[in-house]
């Protein structure tokens, strides 16, 4: 018997002491695993594997971000902080959005988290009662659709469209989910995978809308330093239009921009009187970020300007160079993206990305994600994370050219 059927009915007296008695609860139980990590547990102990499938790139944390964090457990700081975080870096934090935004951002509209999924997480729990109703621009990273699941939440999905030019929004049918009953949409813009990112004019329609109708706006900006319009220091963000009184929640990360994957360290802006209270949950979830993390935060963003230019014109120059090989393999399909890091495209006749995937670790030692991780949408499409040496893309592409030929 599933656990689906036990859950309908109830664990009866027959079920006492079996394993379906120590199942979480059906809204957990019902998640739908990661694909990327299906296939990078398929790649261990595989020889010589070329791991394209995680969002990060081939180089280290700059050295003095990492002093930074070394000066810091030099010093003893191995206690806790405050659970909205040190207050330099809330300030550091706050100036920084305030430049790149061009309007004042308060450290009071500031929390520090332990990462950007993080961030996302504790935005969901602080709005999200069961049955509540969330919608979400995909194809996009499995976390953010299953995070409200977690919290027993009804999530809707509008699709972007893949088109000649690219992948496009559909702003009608967007505004049409956008239904008075909805708690939260949630948007990633530059996205993960497909790189979509949203335009000035759709944010403005969206805000409009959702201030009409009592909705909750929660925008991962992760990706929004890594655009490739070089006459734009970011990509457009709600943070520049919103007024002081919007539902609007901008989560961030130092994970992409400041290459600190591993440190797991983020943000969230919001209303002054909702950063209070997210206060208490910070507390019952995490506490607060260590504070030699916090210190490396400091750094990234007070000297991290050149590495956010270099990056930047690094991961262009990567993207170009990947999508000029995708272009000369019969059967691919691929635009080169406006932001993030990923080329998300798509092969003729391809309806099992995953078993693709499995198959190109196993035969070929190339690891890369299926496009069905980031849902239906994505199914027919495979994603590779272009954040690496020329080099390295070369030895990818060779390696895709001979499986698919």
């Amino acid at each position: 018997m599933s656990s689906e059927r036990v859950y309908a009915r109830g664990v009866s007296s027959q079920f006492m002491n079996s394993t379906f008695d120590l199942l979480p609860r059906r809204a957990v139980v019902a998640l739908r695993a990661s694909k990327i990590r299906e296939v990078a547990n398929a790649g261990l102990g595989v020889p010589n594997v070329l791991p394209f499938w995680f969002g990060e790139p081939d180089e280290v944390t700059p050295q003095f971000i990492r002093d930074a964090a070394a000066q810091s457990l030099a010093a003893g700081e191995t206690f806790y902080s405050h659970n909205l975080g040190l207050p330099e870096l809330r300030e550091t934090i706050a100036s920084y959005l305030s430049a790149l935004h061009e309007k004042p951002i308060p450290a009071a509209q500031i929390a520090v988290t332990n990462s950007g999924v993080n961030a996302l997480t504790l935005a969901a729990q602080s709005l999200i009662n069961p049955g509540d109703r969330v919608v979400c621009v995909t194809p996009l990273w499995p976390n953010l659709v299953e995070i409200p699941k977690i919290l027993s939440a009804k999530v809707t999905c509008v699709p972007l469209r893949f088109e000649a030019t690219g992948w496009r929004l559909d702003l009608a049918a967007l505004l049409a989910a956008l239904t008075p009953d909805t708690k939260l949409v949630m948007i990633n813009s530059p996205n993960n995978p497909t790189g979509w990112t949203i335009t000035a004019d759709e944010q403005h329609a969206v805000l409009l809308h959702c201030r009409k109708h009592g909705i909750w706006i929660l925008a991962d900006d992760a990706y929004e330093r890594l655009v490739y319009d070089t006459t734009a220091p970011c990509a457009p963000s709600f943070l520049a239009i919103a007024e002081v009184n919007d539902r609007l929640i901008s989560a961030n990360t130092f994970s992409k921009s400041w290459l600190m994957t591993g440190w797991r360290l983020g943000w969230l802006s919001g209303p002054a009187v909702w950063i209070e209270q997210l206060g208490k949950l910070i507390e019952y979830n995490t506490s607060c970020a260590p504070v030699f993390v916090q210190r490396a935060g400091i750094a990234a963003i007070k000297n991290g300007d050149p590495i956010i230019a270099r990056t930047r014109t690094r991961f262009g120059a990567a993207r170009d160079h990947l999508h000029a090989q995708l272009a000369t393999i019969p059967g691919i399909t691929a635009h080169a993206s406006p932001g993030a890091m990923y080329a998300f495209f798509k092969v003729d006749g391809l309806t099992d990305s995953l078993a693709l995937c499995k198959k190109l670790v196993r035969d070929e030692g190339l690891g890369l994600a299926p496009g069905a991780a980031f849902g239906d949408e994505g199914e027919g499409f495979i994603r590779w994370c272009f954040a690496s040496e020329h080099a390295r893309l070369d030895d990818g592409i060779a390696r895709l050219r001979r499986y698919l030929q």
